[in-house]
């Protein structure tokens, strides 16, 4: 009776159907294994060979820093150098004439507040 109905019923009918399309595009066991066998093995060997790839560039960036800290120290010099000479001041720190542990360079440019003042026009 449970069969009868079941044969009747269109829903029924369309799952079995689906069922049997499903089994015959299905691939066969033994390929299927295999298959996942060899995926298995790709996506490792992937996996570590992007983590020595990663490993190495890592390594490389370490080494480059001592050089790119030189570069850019010589960099930061040339900068400290040229705002000195633009500012009037001397481009090599030690050839200024010392004056109480300051640059006589320095200490004519150096202003604080209230070391300043306004003189009036006298005509």
């Amino acid at each position: 009776m449970t069969d009868n109905r079941q044969n009747d019923n269109a829903a029924w009918r369309a799952a079995q159907q689906w069922r049997e399309r499903v089994q015959q595009t299905r691939p066969h066991q033994e390929a299927g294994g295999l298959r996942l066998l060899v995926t298995w093995l790709l996506f490792g060997a992937m996996l570590i060979i992007g983590t020595l790839l990663g490993l190495f560039f890592l390594v490389i960036g370490w080494a480059m820093l001592p050089f790119l800290r030189h570069r850019m120290k010589k960099r930061a010099e040339q900068v400290r150098a040229s705002r000195a000479q633009y500012a009037g001041g001397s481009a090599d720190p030690g050839s200024g004439t010392h004056v109480d542990g300051f640059h006589s360079a320095e200490r004519s440019q150096h202003v604080i507040d209230g070391e300043y003042e306004v003189r009036s026009k006298k005509h």
